[in-house]
């Protein structure tokens, strides 16, 4: 890959406080170089390449903290696969990705966790992975082997940490189970983000565990204990955490668009939209497999063959950003910062990326008035 010096100029700039016109910006080593408003971009450095917005919207790389495929391919079949899941949802805007893997035996699990680390450790598209099991609740498990999951041990959790070598950014662990509390300790302890998820945890078990650190919900909504008026569950208590980040899957199936918003408004600059994409991601309706289990998609909507219970999306993150907009109504700079900033921060990387200012990564996304993708930058490099 080139790291040229790259200049996009007369774009419409969308940052966390609205939208800036006739702004630009020049990357150069997969850096932010300098960013500006009107024609002081014709007096810097002359750029290897240039682009000219003419009036798109500019938004930072999309950062999706939870994908486990696309393209008829999963996180967890190699890294052929990956690099197929990774081009798909570039395509879509998405610049860094959280590579997930669903419940497995611990043997295999190492194995898929070397395999991430060793593409993240060659292709800055890849943030490293997530662990989505397989410490998880049988009742609320969703599209995970119910013969695979366990309780969390000492020797697993340590293990697993071995495997990753560091680029293990998040596991999902159901707090509720034995083992759980110390596996929480021991995770944070190593700076994996721990996210409550797949679990049957009442609101103060749910507050609980956010005190003893985790700082994540996965897929809000969607693998635990609704809100109700005299039992909120663990959403409410990750709303009430400050430190904690509420994942979302915005693609009207998995959650009403007006509890997205409400979602927003119940944890203001906390709201991480996800895909939980899924291998038919950018591929056609048919039957997957979701780690060991059977998968339909019928009209992009992801089933288990037996049981029938959600199984993950085939979602994009530019499709989510439209929702965000068009179907819960959301101020577009509200939405790009739960594809940009937030999850940046989520995984504590809120200092190098999710913004175009100088000194942070170079990832970048042209948008068109209909939010549709019309160019992407990662590290400074052009892809789309």
């Amino acid at each position: 890959m080139s790291h040229g010096t790259t200049l996009i100029h007369s774009a419409r700039l969308i940052r966390p406080t609205g939208v800036v016109d006739d702004a630009w910006v020049r990357f150069g080593d997969g850096r932010v170089l300098e960013q500006g408003v009107g024609g002081g971009w014709r007096t810097g450095t002359p750029a290897d390449a240039t682009t000219d917005a003419a009036g798109a919207l500019l938004a930072p790389g999309f950062i999706d903290l939870h994908c486990h495929g696309a393209g008829g391919a999963a996180a967890d079949e190699g890294t052929e696969a990956i690099e197929r899941i990774l081009d798909i949802h570039t395509a879509h805007g998405t610049t860094r990705t959280v590579l997930s893997l669903v419940t497995a035996a611990v043997d295999d699990l190492t194995a898929q966790l070397q395999v991430i680390s060793s593409v993240a450790a060659r292709d800055p598209r890849v943030l490293g992975s997530h662990l989505e099991g397989p410490f998880l609740d049988r009742e609320f498990r969703g599209a995970h082997d119910p013969l695979l999951l366990r309780a969390a041990d000492a020797a697993s959790v340590d293990r697993l940490l071995d495997a990753a070598d560091g680029s293990l950014r998040q596991i999902t662990i159901a707090p509720e189970h034995e083992g759980a509390v110390d596996a929480i300790g021991r995770f944070t302890e190593a700076g994996v983000r721990v996210a409550v998820g797949h679990t049957g945890a009442d609101f103060d078990t749910s507050l609980a565990a956010f005190d003893a650190g985790a700082s994540l919900l996965t897929h809000a909504f969607n693998g635990m204990r609704g809100i109700h008026h005299r039992a909120p569950g663990p959403v409410v208590a990750a709303m009430r955490a400050t430190h904690v980040t509420l994942e979302v899957i915005n693609d009207g199936v998995h959650v009403h668009p007006d509890v997205v918003r409400l979602a927003f408004a119940g944890a203001p600059g906390r709201i991480a939209l996800i895909t939980d994409a899924m291998a038919a991601t950018g591929a056609a309706d048919g039957r997957y497999l979701l780690g060991s289990l059977e998968v339909d998609v019928i009209g992009g909507v992801a089933r288990l063959v037996e049981g029938g219970s959600i199984a993950g999306s085939t979602l994009t993150q530019d499709v989510a950003l439209r929702q965000a907009v068009n179907a819960a109504g959301l101020p577009i700079e509200l939405a790009v910062a739960a594809l940009t900033e937030v999850p940046a921060a989520a995984i504590g990387r809120g200092h190098d990326l999710g913004r175009l200012d100088a000194g942070y990564a170079a990832d970048a996304v042209l948008l068109d008035d209909a939010l549709a993708v019309t160019a992407v930058w990662s590290a400074g490099v052009r892809l789309v």
